[in-house]
């Protein structure tokens, strides 16, 4: 059995995903061994989780547009790996999706990066990403960490998520589009190639 198999079974069996794989739900992560840019986000929401599908929402169309590549790039050419922080969705909350599960990243992600040896570039989605992967503290400014993105090149580029829900913060942050945009599509682009 090959590494990446190896880790997926061990994922479905653990007891903290037991009644996801009673229900016949198995994680939803996607990895490749010549992946160039590792996508971290925060959850599955869903719809993903019943299309088995990730990024597969509005939110994935506007994330694709902004890394400058189109849905059979983004799905099909092995170059892009997606590590949610949590492989599983993790339930409704009052405004939104409840917050990834604590201790599942930590428990999966460094076998699953160490299997992946060509990554150059994480793309820290939102702010549970950034700040897990950025060991920020729960009270760090995700805006001034998006806005100074800069600092945390060339392994990291932290993103605010491109959800419809943040149209509000994209419209109170006018620099993302004309700054930000650009150079996240040029990194991408360069190692797409």
């Amino acid at each position: 059995m090959d590494k990446f198999k190896e880790i997926f079974e061990a994922i479905k069996a653990d007891p903290q995903n037991k009644k996801y794989t009673k229900d016949g739900i198995e994680p939803l992560y996607s990895v490749h061994k010549e992946a160039k840019i590792c996508i971290i986000g925060q959850a599955p929401g869903i719809r993903a989780q019943e299309s088995r599908l990730f990024w597969n929402d509005p939110s994935g169309d506007r994330l694709r547009d902004w890394l400058g590549i189109d849905r059979t790039t983004f799905y099909e050419s092995n170059k892009i790996s997606i590590l949610p922080l949590d492989f599983y969705f993790p339930g409704k909350g009052k405004s939104g999706d409840l917050p990834p599960r604590a201790g599942f990243a930590q428990k999966w992600h460094k076998a699953l990066l160490e299997e992946m040896p060509e990554i150059e570039l994480f793309i820290l989605v939102g702010s549970y990403a950034i700040k897990y992967y950025l060991n920020l503290k729960s009270s760090a400014k995700t805006t001034e960490v998006i806005h100074d993105f800069e600092a945390y090149l060339p392994k990291y580029f932290p993103i605010v998520h491109p959800s419809p829900r943040n149209n509000m913060w994209l419209a109170k942050n006018p620099w993302f589009e004309p700054e930000l945009l650009p150079e996240l599509k040029k990194r991408v682009a360069q190692l797409m190639k």
